[in-house]
């Protein structure tokens, strides 16, 4: 990632003086906030679970999620989101910006990085609606003062919320690989519509430990509830009180070198505003976006899914009308995207397929649909016909690391979010016509989910597979980071490491890795021929065992 950032950042600064009137006017632009004065932001600490303001609340349920209501107009959702949620946000916040640093210790390297991010960013204030503008300023507000020095607060907030897309384009990052799909009529057990999806963005393993269900009634169009995080106001998974879901997948994009409209804030707009597929099209076409983007659409009135797929050049709808269930993976569907050379080379280079194909199989052997089925195709960590992929590959359709895993029942208002860890916690129930009703005649201090509905979490939590899945998590990432600095290994960290996940292919791959700097060649071919033996990622994986295989019998 450091060596990406740095190309890019090189690149940019060539240009990066010619521009230096756009950043300052991006980083000077503030929405109206006129009226900011009259707007109540204290809030009330009942404990450390439950904060209030006046109708608005915060509350952490007993599986640590955290529920928020919200309402008002731009500037005032904005402030009392802030208010209420400051904490989650400087949690957030502090999990971007560690990660940053960690990537890019050097000060020097970090301060050149804000002005290249200044660079990218100096017109996106240009995209973005003065309601959401207002909004994430309200938020700005309560920003961590410790990281103005990076970005004023406010303009630090509208980066955040294009993080999404960067993570999505810089593929290398490895953010991302999330899988969706939606059934209905004779795929589900009562002919409605029923969705589930995944989220694999991954930012480091403190940013998913606090999660935000938030309800948000707005001045100005539908109701909603996303499933979302500190300081984000943009949706990558959400349902309005018509019955419109919107969730996100990325599609294969180059890198940008200008931001735009952020996905989620296009995702956003649609969920607010749309009640039907036709009105989110209407949407996301008047909407420029810098990175490529499949937006499934679920419509409670239609009793039907679409696929709405952006990129910056290119716009097309993916409709399936002679089937009863749709799939995304992380490649476009539709025709006009079907010679994009991006597109294609994800299909052939990338795990994206094989995701696809896989919930294609789950799918086809799961009639009558419920939540039940849905939670537990989400959670399925082997490969296409059973395989075995070894713990946190790609290629499955559970990764174990999504931010969290959803599902919807549009025609009952009905949502089931996960709660930690990954999407192997129960799945909580919300029914969005009843806690809308509650929330709005006020002095709720409960939960308002439906705890008759909860889907118990995966018995896999439970297993000494799971533990050694953690613990190689932890060791992979030590052994990791030596090996990228050339550090000396012991021996037995490596025997264990491959121990505690032995049918992942990476563990084996680093092995091979750490013997090559060794230059104990005989030893890494060994390791690099036993990861190609093992199910690996993708082509580009599979492409540099090869090399490196090659590379080490040169060398004998």
């Amino acid at each position: 990632m450091k060596l990406i950032i740095i190309r890019l950042g090189a690149f940019l600064f060539i240009i990066l003086l010619q521009f230096s009137c756009g950043i300052n006017r991006n980083m000077q632009n503030r929405p109206d906030i006129s009226g900011i004065e009259n707007i109540d932001t204290l809030r009330t600490k009942h404990n450390d679970s439950l904060y209030t303001i006046g109708n608005n609340i915060l509350l952490k349920n007993k599986y640590g999620i955290w529920e928020l209501y919200i309402e008002g107009d731009a500037l005032e959702r904005g402030i009392i989101n802030g208010s209420l949620t400051r904490e989650l946000i400087h949690k957030q916040e502090t999990a971007f910006m560690t990660r940053i640093e960690s990537l890019v210790p050097s000060t020097g390297y970090q301060k050149f990085l804000s002005k290249t991010i200044g660079w990218f960013n100096r017109k996106i204030y240009l995209h973005v609606p003065e309601e959401y503008k207002q909004e994430i300023y309200g938020i700005s507000r309560f920003a961590l003062p410790k990281y103005n020095s990076f970005a004023p607060a406010y303009v630090r907030m509208l980066y955040l919320h294009g993080a999404h897309d960067i993570g999505h384009a810089l593929q290398d990052l490895m953010l991302v690989g999330c899988t969706s799909f939606a059934a209905w009529d004779s795929k589900t057990e009562d002919g409605d519509l029923l969705l589930g999806r995944n989220f694999d963005f991954y930012a480091g393993d403190e940013f998913a430990e606090e999660k935000i269900v938030a309800f948000v009634n707005p001045e100005a169009g539908h109701k909603f509830m996303m499933y979302t995080w500190g300081g984000m106001i943009g949706v990558v998974s959400g349902m309005n009180e018509k019955g419109l879901t919107v969730t996100i997948n990325a599609g294969k994009s180059k890198i940008p070198l200008i931001a735009k409209t952020p996905i989620s804030l296009v995702a956003r707009e649609i969920l607010q505003y749309a009640e039907n597929t036709e009105e989110a099209i209407a949407i996301a076409q008047k909407r420029e976006v810098f990175v490529s983007e499949s937006i499934m659409i679920g419509s409670a009135s239609e009793n039907k899914a679409i696929l709405i797929e952006v990129s910056p050049d290119n716009f097309g709808v993916f409709e399936v009308p002679n089937s009863d269930q749709l799939i995304c993976s992380n490649h476009f569907q539709s025709e006009v995207f079907k010679d994009d050379r991006r597109n294609s080379e994800s299909i052939l280079e990338s795990h994206t397929q094989y995701r696809y194909d896989r919930m294609k199989e789950l799918l086809a052997t799961n009639n009558s649909l419920n939540p039940e089925k849905a939670a537990a195709i989400l959670r399925n960590k082997e490969g296409l016909e059973g395989v075995d992929l070894g713990f946190g590959n790609e290629k499955a359709i559970n990764q174990l690391l999504a931010h969290h895993g959803i599902i919807f029942k549009p025609e009952e208002r009905k949502v089931w979010v996960s709660a930690n860890p990954y999407q192997l916690g129960a799945f909580l129930a919300y029914d969005l016509d009843n806690a809308f009703e509650i929330f709005e005649k006020g002095s709720n201090l409960k939960s308002v989910m439906n705890a008759s509905e909860t889907i118990p979490a995966d018995e896999f939590i439970y297993s000494e597979e799971f533990r050694d899945y953690e613990e190689y998590r932890v060791l992979y990432s030590k052994l990791h980071e030596l090996v990228s600095h050339q550090k000396l290994v012991k021996t037995e960290d490596i025997e264990k490491l491959i121990q505690l996940n032995p049918n992942y292919w990476k563990g084996f791959a680093l092995a091979g890795d750490y013997y090559f700097q060794q230059k104990k060649y005989k030893k890494a071919i060994i390791y690099f021929k036993q990861a190609k033996m093992r199910e690996v990622t993708s082509l580009t994986d599979l492409n540099y065992l090869e090399k490196m295989i090659a590379k080490s019998t040169r060398k004998l």
